[in-house]
């Protein structure tokens, strides 16, 4: 089974009377059903104050006389006494699982439900199962461990922004990543600048579990927030009764790129232009042996290091704990580091009638973020010159210099090593998470629990972006630019709720009624100098604020008889100020039902059916998360364009324009049903779920065309189509191997899904890429999947290469148009896989993460950008080019080139993401346990790029998956590591 509730580890040393006469007893606890250790099980010497409590590894000792009994007890298991036989003897415990004690141990939104009562699709991951090595973002943590669950990088920086998906993508421009919620506080998923992942200032060594909602049944109750699911993060608390003790987690670990793209070596460059290139052309060959790449990138240094401290204080349960990180980027310049620090406090009044949690967590981020642009200056730099000649001008950087002006080139690629080191972008983020909840059992009637929860998210960026004098720039004139900048933004959350709790011989009800109050406010302001030589200095102020509210009602029924049937209904309504008055309120019901086969009387009595649930639930959910504020009024923004500004002496006076608005813009919603069922068999040796869905998502909001003079602007956002997403999962845990020494556990999920656009009002295309002015390859357009890719169908040849210029004329019009283009394959998978073992034996553990995805298409960018012999060649410079797939290059690059088929290629791939090997020292006074892992280990794929799992951003900071530009490449690691636990 999995444990939830307890992942921090209790040490208790009682001395009593007679203890010379003592002799050492030791062993491990584990679980019965999984075999799994169990770390903070308490044994007592029965009569006795004297006792300890297992490690990490479920292993303990303690000093007990031959015929006293020893109890070993454990939340969610069943008491076991053992009495001691003989003297130094080793006692291994099994501990069985204690269903009534389980019943109340699942966290849901707003409460706890009893386990065998949970109707939705809600799949729990504690530290045991979390991917182990180098963790530095929550999300890091869950990659590949839930059916239906993907979670993509933007690229390989240290803390890089994460695009979390649960089944699929519900939205076409909206914010589609899940809700997150820490320990009871919704956090602020809106981007701030400076910041490179919301989940960054968490430290994954805090987190005690993540609970993720997937179905509208068990997300409903969260309303508009959670129309991509809820992610629900427990953090580590202090324990009652419990000493004092410190824990130490400390790595230290180094990156290096382990692929590069294939481009020609400065020998072969100089081949290729000598048998294809002009005088002039072979006259500007350099004489260097120059691999920009190589020289771009670096082998990067990891530490990481979080102490912790527990126990309990004047009967108050606390827990302490300080973190630190310090991360180089593979790519040169690039630096993360990041402080936290954490305390939760958890004490009881009142006879435990008054329950308090106190949560308080801070982080302090320092970024410096490196020129991304090197990347696709690397690849393209002539090899054959140096990185730096004899020069006074741009620093002495090689550049290609424009014949008039003596200035760089505007159509050369810059110095790769230039923009990296002439370019300092750095950012402190600090963030402050805090809440309290008070919960109050009225003493008068003990059925009713009272709840207040008052939490802030704050977050404050201060950024500097300056950009050297010596900076290659094709300006004469160009003297730098500086830009700083300050954003904030501030969540504060306000929920009151009561909860009535009551069981009437084989009937169980509860009831649950609130309100919530929940305020966001973003302020930015930012001044950008740009410098001139012998004219006067440009300066672009910019100063925005904006605030939206959301006003919620919420409340819950659960019915259970006779713990065989169960059924529970939700109803949230919601109002944004982000829409108009008129359609402000959601309204947002759910309901789902189950069976416990299990306690029906033909299972009851079975030991090898130990859980048989049949669950079926229908939700909606709405959706403007992502989506801007004052929609529906008049709004005047500052335009930060030069050429709208004027000159009043020396001062630049910007202007302001009017936006367009939409009145009538209304609610994405999303309805879901899901079956499914929660399996366990022979002692839950075999064990998991199967669920079946269909989720509508209908109203959804992009932006279209209108027409001229009819509003403010050319484009508004409006409702314009309907989604669906469908699909199946299937999540496996199996012990093949249970034994005293040899413990071995497999967990196995495959998910599903099916996405499909089934109504839009007008077709859109996105999916922008390098290489043409305005180009897209991707579509919107109904009866396909969101970013389906939309090409030229390339023809071959007899060998399989691609006849240059020759395109099939779809439409039989006898010529080549963008009529011809066809809506072809979809980047997102078909299938992802997700297949995680561990092995135990003795004192040593392996731990395997793998990962698989098929179906999912990249169109390759670096190479259709790249690829032709007149690109090598435009505008009197030299441009290396990519040791293409095919025996030669293509002589011409034209739209139709980019826009063909030929680029696009199976993605599908498999990873194997950890390998962690460690091994437990023999307890004496301290548990320790050292480990190594390699992480980014393996990958399988037929896609020639560097990594099939690519994400970019378009021009609006939203995900575009599918499109390799010059990703940020993601590192191979090696880490070593160190737990220390007194």
């Amino acid at each position: 089974m999995k444990v939830s509730n307890v992942c921090t580890l209790f040490l208790f040393l009682f001395v009593s009377v007679g203890l010379y006469a003592q002799q050492i007893v030791k062993g491990t606890v584990k679980d019965a059903a999984t075999g799994d250790p169990l770390p903070g099980v308490s044994i007592v010497v029965k009569g006795t104050t004297h006792g300890t409590a297992t490690d990490f590894d479920g292993m303990y000792e303690l000093k007990a006389e031959k015929g006293q009994t020893l109890v070993f007890s454990y939340i969610g298991f069943k008491n076991q006494e053992v009495l001691v036989k003989s003297e130094n003897q080793t006692i291994n415990v099994n501990l069985q699982e204690d269903t009534q004690q389980l019943e109340d141990v699942v966290v849901i939104g707003y409460g706890v439900a009893k386990k065998k009562d949970v109707t939705g699709s809600v799949n729990l991951v504690t530290t045991k199962d979390f991917n182990k090595g180098q963790n530095l973002s929550a999300g890091d943590l869950l990659q590949g461990k839930v059916a239906g669950v993907q979670i993509t990088s933007g690229g390989g920086a240290p803390g890089d922004g994460q695009n979390i998906r649960v089944r699929g993508t519900g939205s076409l421009t909206l914010n589609s990543n899940p809700l997150v919620v820490v320990d009871g506080v919704p956090m602020n998923d809106g981007a701030i600048g400076g910041a490179r992942n919301i989940l960054n200032d968490i430290n994954p060594d805090d987190i005690e579990s993540m609970t993720v909602l997937k179905d509208a049944s068990s997300t409903a109750i969260y309303g508009s927030r959670a129309a991509n699911g809820v992610i629900m993060i427990t953090t580590k608390k202090g324990r009652a009764n419990q000493e004092t003790q410190v824990s130490v987690n400390s790595s230290i670990s180094i990156s290096e790129v382990s692929d590069y793209v294939n481009l020609l070596s400065a020998d072969e460059f100089r081949a290729l232009v000598n048998q294809t290139g002009n005088a002039t052309q072979k006259a500007i060959l350099g004489n260097a042996s120059t691999n920009w790449q190589k020289e771009i990138y670096q082998v990067a240094p990891t530490t990481n290091t979080t102490v912790g401290i527990s126990g309990n204080l004047a009967s108050i349960p606390y827990r302490l704990s300080l973190g630190h990180t310090y991360a180089d980027g593979v790519l040169k310049t690039d630096k993360f580091q990041r402080g936290t620090a954490k305390l939760s406090l958890t004490p009881r009044f009142f006879d435990n009638s008054l329950k308090t949690e106190l949560n308080v967590s801070g982080s302090f981020v320092k970024n410096r973020f490196a020129e991304r642009g090197a990347i696709g200056s690397a690849i393209e730099f002539d090899p054959t010159q140096p990185v730096r000649i004899n020069s006074t001008k741009y620093d002495g950087y090689f550049s290609w210099l424009d014949a008039s002006s003596g200035s760089q080139s505007n159509t050369a690629p810059v110095n790769p090593m230039a923009l990296l080191n002439l370019r300092n972008n750095t950012a402190d983020v600090k963030r402050l998470i805090s809440n309290l909840k008070l919960d109050y059992t009225l003493p008068f009637f003990k059925d009713i629990t009272a709840t207040i929860n008052a939490g802030v998210d704050i977050t404050k960026s201060d950024g500097k972006d300056i950009t050297d004098p010596k900076m290659p720039n094709s300006s004469t004139d160009f003297n730098g630019v500086t830009t700083i900048y300050g954003n904030k933004a501030v969540n504060m959350l306000f929920d009151a709720y009561a909860n009535y709790m009551k069981d009437l011989d084989k009937h169980s009800i509860s009831f649950m009624a609130g309100h919530s109050y929940q305020k966001f406010e973003f302020t930015n302001d930012s001044n950008q100098t740009q410098y001139f030589k012998g004219k006067n200095d440009l300066i672009i102020p910019v100063i925005d604020k904006s605030r939206n509210v959301l006003i919620s009602f919420f409340g819950r029924a659960n019915y259970s008889f006779d713990n065989r049937y169960m059924l529970t209904a939700t109803l949230r309504a919601d109002a944004s100020s982000k829409l108009n008055p008129d359609d402000r309120w959601g309204y947002f019901p759910s309901v789902a039902l189950a069976w416990n086969a299990k306690n029906e009387s033909f299972l009851k009595e079975s030991e090898n059916v130990n859980e048989l649930k049949l669950r079926l639930g229908y939700g909606e959910v709405g959706n403007v998360n992502g989506l801007g504020d004052y929609l529906f009024l008049t709004r005047y923004v500052g335009s930060v364009n030069q050429g709208a500004y004027y000159q009043f002496g020396n001062q630049f006076v910007p202007t302001a324009r009017p936006e367009s608005l939409n009145k009538n813009l209304r609610w994405e919603v999303g309805n879901t049903l899901n079956a499914g069922i929660d399996y366990g068999f022979w002692q839950n040796r075999v064990s998991g779920s199967i669920d079946v869905y269909r989720k509508l998502t209908k109203d959804l909001i992009a932006e279209s065309n209108v027409a001229p003079f009819t509003n403010y602007g050319s484009r508004i956002s409006s409702n314009i189509g309907d989604m669906e997403n469908k699909g199946i999962e299937f999540l496996l845990n199996v012990v093949p191997v249970r034994t005293d020494d040899i413990n071995w556990t497999l967990s196995y999920n495959i998910a599903y899904n099916d996405n499909k656009i089934t109504r839009l009002t007008n077709l859109q295309n996105v999916g922008g890429i390098s290489g043409g002015t305005g180009n897209t390859v991707q579509r919107h357009q109904e009866g396909y999947a969101p970013y389906t890719f939309f090409l030229y169908q390339q023809v071959y040849d007899n060998k399989g290469f691609p006849i240059e210029g020759a395109y099939v004329d779809r439409n039989n019009d006898g010529k080549i148009t963008e009529d011809d283009r066809y809506m072809g394959k979809s980047p997102y998978a078909d299938v992802t896989m997700g297949l995680t073992t561990n092995l135990n034996y003795k004192n040593w553990d392996l731990n395997i993460a793998t990962r698989a995805s098929l179906g999912n298409y990249v169109y390759d960018n670096v190479s259709s950008a790249n690829a032709s012999l007149d690109r090598v060649y435009s505008d009197n410079i030299l441009r290396n080019t990519i040791a293409t797939y095919y025996d030669t290059l293509l002589s011409k690059r034209t739209t139709e080139t980019l826009l063909s088929d030929m680029y696009l290629h199976d993605g599908s791939f498999f990873k194997i993401d950890n390998v962690t090997l460690g091994y437990n020292f023999p307890k004496d006074k301290y548990g320790i346990r050292v480990y190594g892992t390699v992480q980014n280990v393996l990958t399988l794929t037929n896609y020639k790029g560097l990594d099939p799992e690519v994400v970019t951003l378009d021009g609006f900071g939203r995900p575009t998956f599918g499109v390799d530009n010059n990703v940020y490449p993601r590192p191979r690691t090696y880490l070593v590591g160190i737990n220390v636990n007194f």
